[in-house]
């Protein structure tokens, strides 16, 4: 009998290091200045990561050294990946003539990002109000922003000398809001119909509806770009809501 369970336990665990591989190859790629494919392997993750899960609870083998391993899987693919991306970003844009001797140094500053993200996951681990929902953005949803983001590669941020700057602070608003205490709605569902989950159902049609408008109008490689707005507006209906919760 328990080398049955130990033979299950493999299972999510083996899913989890997929999860991790991803995350290596997703990182690789952002070194070799490909963006697209990195957000490729950071979505294959992030499926990985929803599957390990997943097939934990149904196998019922959770563990804690799985425990300790999703969080590890999840840091390269969701932290350092990502930040690996703004690294190569942040190392062709163009820099004002005054920071021209830093600009070799300026890149390395991403990698805050997947410091905090890491400090995320360790919350995460500990905190037991996140059944239901998050506190603070998830570290996937936060890489699929940012790989998005660069694979559109905005031209009022490559064309502007202050580019860097913008990517800088937007860096750092990600990472306050990787363990800031904003309440973040979750697609868990403890019943199916739409009465109580309005905000989950809406959020579900709108993610589609972009990925599908997107797909139309940049075929395949849009459906990696739709990622960006789709959590951005994530992370406005998580505040709004949380805004009508204090008010009432």
């Amino acid at each position: 009998m328990a080398e049955n369970s130990f033979k299950l336990l493999n299972i999510p665990n083996a899913l989890t290091c997929s999860n991790l591989i991803s995350g290596c190859i997703a990182t690789s790629f952002a070194f070799a200045g490909q963006p697209l494919w990195a957000l490729l392997w950071i979505i294959i993750g992030a499926v990985f990561d929803f599957f390990d899960g997943m097939s934990a609870r149904l196998l019922k083998v959770s563990s804690p050294i799985g425990k300790e391993l999703d969080s590890l899987a999840d840091d390269v693919t969701f932290g350092v990946a990502p930040s690996t991306m703004i690294f190569w970003y942040l190392g062709v844009l163009e820099y004002p003539s005054f920071l021209q001797p830093m600009s070799t140094l300026i890149p390395f500053l991403a990698y805050i990002m997947a410091a905090f993200s890491a400090l995320r996951l360790a919350k995460f681990n500990l905190d037991t109000r996140q059944t239901t929902s998050f506190i603070g953005l998830p570290t996937p949803a936060n890489a699929l922003f940012w790989g998005s983001l660069i694979v559109i590669s905005p031209s009022f941020i490559e064309n502007n000398s202050w580019g860097w700057l913008m990517i800088l602070i937007l860096a750092g608003i990600s990472s306050y809001l990787l363990i800031c205490e904003m309440p973040m709605f979750a697609l868990k569902f403890k019943q199916w119909s739409w009465k109580g989950n309005e905000l989950k159902y809406s959020f579900a049609i709108f993610t589609l509806a972009m990925i599908v408008i997107f797909s139309i109008a940049d075929g395949a490689k849009g459906v990696l770009e739709a990622w960006m707005p789709i959590i951005l507006v994530y992370v406005v209906l998580s505040a709004l809501k949380d805004i009508r919760m204090k008010k009432q």
